[in-house]
């Protein structure tokens, strides 16, 4: 199975398991993990699905779906471990997919050694594909987008994007603005970032199946994905948050938001 192959497998599984089930979920198919954090029959479903088909393609790899971590969480403890892993998402976004907002989004993505090498997002209803290969660039429905531009070069203030509890910071100018509300999806919010809408995005910390393959994607065109320690992002799990931007100037502007 191909870097392009598994793109299919997304889209394939998307619209056999999850897309029927959009603004069609009966109650009794919606669960809760916690406040505010859903779960519904196509996600578990779907992580079969993808699960199944990766394990059957790469035999040695460790597969880790972020509902098989939930019921088992040592599985995402040894991420860096493992010479192959792949990490799956099967629906991110699952509040906008119950609410029946089209911003949600499958992702996988790959780790060798530790290190993402291949990421993959689709956006089921907006019919987006993007897909990162280590030195290789990204596509977006097959075609290669072009590198993130320095905002040093572009004479304007960052524009950010932050998690539900932080919708205010300071920019380079040391105003406060208000910032871009998080789609409440990190299959969405990267994508807003790779195509230049938003500068940074901060993240309360990280789960290895919602930032492997976006931040993979981001570094792919320039950007920059770093914990607010400042140490590099690299699929592991943190206390700290993570903050992903354009450049590493808008990087240090938007640590100092975060950091309030």
């Amino acid at each position: 199975m191909d870097t392009h192959d598994i793109a299919k497998l997304l889209q394939t599984v998307a619209e056999a398991v999850i897309r029927p089930r959009f603004r069609a979920l009966a109650p009794d198919q919606i669960f809760l993990k916690g406040p505010g954090d859903y779960v519904t029959v196509a996600d578990r479903q779907a992580e079969v699905e993808l699960t199944r088909a990766l394990n059957q393609a790469f035999p040695d790899a460790l597969v880790v779906g972020e509902e098989a971590a939930a019921d088992q969480p040592d599985l995402a403890r040894g991420l860096e471990r493992p010479e192959h892993v792949f990490v799956v998402d099967p629906v991110d976004g699952t509040g906008n997919f119950v609410r029946g907002d089209p911003d949600y989004a499958v992702m996988v993505g790959e780790l060798r050694h530790g290190q993402a090498t291949r990421g993959w997002i689709w956006q089921p209803e907006h019919g987006l594909s993007y897909v990162g290969q280590l030195g290789a660039g990204v596509e977006r429905n097959g075609h290669l987008l072009p590198p993130l531009q320095p905002l040093a070069r572009s004479g304007r203030h960052p524009v950010g994007q932050v998690s539900r509890s932080r919708l205010v910071g300071r920019c380079a100018d040391s105003l406060a603005r208000p910032l871009a509300r998080s789609r409440g999806c990190a299959g969405v919010d990267y994508t807003r970032l790779l195509e230049a809408q938003v500068d940074f995005i901060a993240y309360k910390p990280p789960k290895p199946w919602d930032h492997v393959p976006g931040a993979l994607m981001l570094r792919e065109l320039g950007g920059v994905a770093r914990l607010t320690n400042g140490a590099e992002y690299i699929g592991q799990l943190s206390p700290h948050d993570l903050i992903v931007a354009a450049d590493p100037a808008t990087w240090a502007v938007a640590q100092a938001v975060v950091r309030g």
